[in-house]
């Protein structure tokens, strides 16, 4: 028996709990003020008359950064 199903499963275990924490901080972060998500100094929104426009690029860039960070200490720690 080889260990690729093994570990396979693993990684998608560890990515399930990451994209499940992810949307939970997304659904509720707002609600929790010291986060804030989405409404970060430097995310752009934009209202006219008929256009509404939001991109969160700070959030993006704070979350792309906690990701990279869970996923290189999984890692890390998966070679041990």
């Amino acid at each position: 028996m080889s260990e690729a199903p093994t570990q396979l499963g693993k990684v998608l275990v560890i990515f399930g709990v990451v994209l499940l924490g992810t949307g939970l901080l997304l659904v509720f972060g707002s609600r929790i003020s010291f986060l804030a998500l989405g409404k970060l100094p430097g995310d752009i929104s934009y209202k006219g008359r008929n256009v509404w426009f939001y991109f969160p690029i700070v959030t993006c860039l704070i979350l792309s950064g906690l990701l990279t960070l869970i996923l290189w200490l999984s890692s890390y720690l998966g070679r041990k």
